[in-house]
């Protein structure tokens, strides 16, 4: 383990663990990115030379995120991030007034604030369902179920929840979705670099995700995956000259029948060399199931020593499917939390708050060491011991 963390350089210097908010690149993505920019120069960044070599880096990049996500390059879009997904799917229905537009009470702002602005433009009702109660006990699928109505267009959810690091079960949310006729978008911001997927079996509509989190790629490179059947019916949302073929006059000649559809125009190209790089670096420790294997064994080390922390309440009563431990700290500071995550961040252990619910948010990845665990573990107990003088 000691040899393969040795290629992230992020992780020399510091106890890391905010994946869920982005991730340590390893040093081949870095050299990516470089080298591409380098070839982008000496081939003329604006030459014939360079079409070919969009054109392979492209056909590259959708290969390796379709092999991760088990599906076929041409249902993927290359986004910024999993927000430009979610906007694209949700903007490129055809919102009727009286439509209606499901999310969970555990969405991020982002998708709340898409969601508003859809209700405002074209007359859609936005109702929210409570899954945050579920976390522990409870039944996520069937909540969502007594949600839907006829009327229910599209649903929201994310695959894992980021402020609990809950996993839902979304091939069964999937089943009750179609069985309405209701879409069903996933942010799975949290859920691409930790879970095993297979897309074609979870039986998704739209799938947002990024590559800057778990899979350790460089910021501003993301992608979303349409199932085939509905690519043409989803509308663009943005439009650009990577949408739309052209005639021999250079005239657009209506959309691209694959994931280019929803993209625009130029891109950091070199980026998408540094995620393939990210993604080969995990594929060398181990499979999908291999390292969703060792992120479980490491969240639940973290979530045991720190619920024999007396004033720790952990967000999940049992271990995390997933890299994500939230947790609560028994005190009568409001700003308990926003204070631990300062004061560990002097001490170069990164965490971050969450503001509903109101908690603290580790992260584990599948290289995270033990011993960075106890580091985290007793520097919380210090702040404790402290703060309770």
């Amino acid at each position: 383990m000691n040899s393969h963390r040795d290629q992230f350089p992020g992780l020399k210097n510091k106890f890391y663990f905010n994946y869920g908010g982005q991730g340590t690149m390893p040093q081949a993505a870095i050299d990516a990115i470089f080298l591409a920019h380098q070839q982008i120069q000496e081939l003329g960044p604006f030459s014939n030379s360079m079409v070919p070599w969009i054109e392979q880096t492209t056909e590259k990049t959708k290969t390796a995120l379709a092999d991760l996500l088990r599906v076929t390059p041409d249902t993927i879009t290359l986004t910024e991030n999993v927000t430009v997904g979610c906007n694209i799917a949700m903007w490129g229905i055809d919102w009727q007034k009286g439509d209606h537009l499901l999310l969970t009470d555990c969405e991020h702002h982002a998708v709340v604030a898409i969601a508003q602005e859809i209700s405002r433009r074209f007359g859609v009702e936005v109702t929210t369902c409570p899954i945050l109660a579920t976390c522990n006990q409870g039944d996520p699928p069937q909540i969502i179920a007594e949600h839907l109505r006829p009327q229910t267009r599209l649903v929201v959810v994310s695959h894992v929840l980021w402020n609990t690091g809950q996993v839902l079960e979304l091939d069964t949310i999937a089943q009750l979705c179609n069985a309405n006729g209701t879409r069903l978008l996933v942010d799975a911001a949290q859920s691409v670099g930790v879970l095993p997927l297979d897309l074609f079996s979870l039986g998704v509509d739209f799938y947002a995700f990024t590559g800057h989190k778990w899979l350790c790629g460089a910021a501003g490179l993301g992608g979303l995956y349409v199932r085939r059947e509905l690519q043409e019916t989803l509308r663009p949302t943005f439009v650009g000259w990577r949408s739309t073929p052209t005639d021999i006059n250079g005239q657009p000649t209506g959309w691209h029948r694959d994931g280019r559809k929803y993209e625009i125009a130029t891109s950091d190209y070199p980026l998408w060399q540094g995620l393939v790089s990210a993604i080969a670096v995990h594929e060398q420790w181990g499979n999908a199931n291999q390292r969703h294997k060792q992120i479980c064994t490491n969240s639940r080390y973290l979530w045991e020593q720190l619920q024999q922390i007396p004033q720790v309440k952990l967000l999940l009563t049992s271990p995390p499917r997933s890299g994500l431990v939230s947790f609560q700290i028994d005190s009568n500071d409001p700003l308990i939390h926003s204070h631990l995550v300062k004061k560990l961040e002097s001490q170069r252990i990164y965490l971050r708050t969450i503001a509903h619910p109101n908690c603290v948010r580790a992260c584990v990845h599948y290289f995270t060491l033990k011993s960075e665990i106890d580091t985290l573990v007793e520097a919380v107990k210090f702040f404790l011991r402290l703060s309770n003088k």
